[in-house]
């Protein structure tokens, strides 16, 4: 069995490619597939939750031990499912789009996505702090008082001082924006939003969770935003797509990006 090469958009069902996907071999997977909520092909589940846990069984065995999972879907996606006997869920992380359309007429309308973030054990081998820090925010006189509580002064949470870096991003991310029509990395207006994800997104998830040299599994790699940044951060990745449209522009943004990178050299 010949294993998918790295550093290549493969042209293949991600079901028909797992066995050639090496176990114990993934530093982390960004997985942005089907989510059951669109009339889009692609999007077609019966049941995503079941899906969902087939996905995870499967990322168990490819991932190394301490590998990362990033799962995107709705707010119920991993609902009913026991994925304990396989990952870690070590936090849903709510990618809050303040700008969507109210559109609801009898509930409240969804403002966000779900990002299941998993490991294969209990820790991660992986948790890049510091390059994921964001702006506290926070008032001086605020963050003066709060660092003067006992139990941060003296006691076992004295790590948790302010930090002339920034903050742990937490778990409710409002400060990466979706694409619009207007964005300048918007590769076509029929990928906006169920399709392509922002730069900035990729990056937080690839920074916090491996190292360069590190190999990124995209199983759902769409117009290959994750490829991409793998390639600008020097991580190595295995990328897979059914639809050749997508295929071609993920392929064309790397070549851009090799081609731009060979002339700043020369």
């Amino acid at each position: 069995m010949k294993f998918l090469e790295i550093n290549k958009i493969h042209h293949i069902s991600f079901f028909d490619a797992v066995s050639r996907i090496k176990n114990d071999s993934i530093d982390l997977i960004v997985c942005d597939g089907p989510y059951g909520v669109t009339d889009n092909d692609w999007d077609k589940i019966n049941h995503i939750q079941d899906y969902n846990l087939h996905l995870i069984q499967i990322f168990e065995s490819k991932l190394k031990q301490g590998g990362a999972l990033y799962l995107f879907g709705k707010q119920d996606c991993i609902d009913y499912i026991d994925y304990r006997p396989y990952l870690r869920l070590q936090s849903k992380i709510i990618w809050y789009q303040p700008s969507r359309l109210a559109q609801g007429r009898k509930n409240f309308t969804n403002n966000y996505d779900l990002i299941c973030y998993f490991t294969k054990g209990k820790y991660p081998n992986t948790f890049n702090l510091d390059d994921i820090r964001v702006p506290q925010l926070v008032e001086l006189e605020h963050r003066l008082r709060c660092e003067k509580v006992p139990s941060v002064t003296n006691g076992k949470y004295g790590k948790t001082k302010f930090n002339d870096k920034g903050k742990n991003p937490g778990n409710v991310w409002g400060d990466i924006k979706q694409l619009t029509y207007k964005s300048k990395e918007l590769l076509s207006r029929e990928v906006l939003n169920t399709i392509q994800k922002p730069e900035k997104l990729m990056e937080r998830f690839i920074k916090a969770s491996s190292n360069e040299g590190d190999l990124v599994l995209d199983p759902f790699c769409g117009v290959g935003t994750c490829p991409l940044v793998c390639k600008k951060l020097n991580r190595r990745f295995i990328g897979i797509e059914q639809n050749t449209d997508f295929i071609e522009l993920g392929r064309n943004r790397l070549l851009e990006f090799e081609g731009a990178k060979q002339s700043m050299i020369a």
